[in-house]
């Protein structure tokens, strides 16, 4: 199991971002991302590590451990939406989706 630091390790470099970058966008130090990074354990307080999370396109869930795969929060109420649906609605967006993955080939 990966560390909160580890995730945002490969996470940032997955997506390419340096340092500065991660940063800038989450409103915070290079040191302070350097910081979670590399201290055991990590200190995040939750705002900085929601903004670090949406800058990752992650929730703050998965980055803590409380959710195996990574996901977007807006993943993640799409999903609640399609849950609340009838079969009928389920249905068409099935097959929306369908109609979406056969015309990207």
């Amino acid at each position: 199991m990966s560390t909160l630091g580890e995730k945002i390790r490969d996470l940032r470099k997955k997506k390419g971002f340096t340092l500065d970058q991660l940063a800038e966008l989450s409103k915070s130090s290079k040191s302070y991302v350097w910081e979670l990074e590399n201290k055991d354990p990590p200190r995040p307080s939750g705002e900085k590590l929601a903004l670090i999370a949406a800058a990752l396109d992650v929730t703050a869930d998965y980055l803590l451990g409380a959710e195996a795969e990574p996901g977007t929060a807006e993943d993640k109420a799409f999903f609640r939406k399609y849950q609340k649906m009838d079969a009928p609605q389920k249905q068409q967006i099935r097959e929306m989706l369908d109609i979406i993955n056969r015309t990207r080939k």
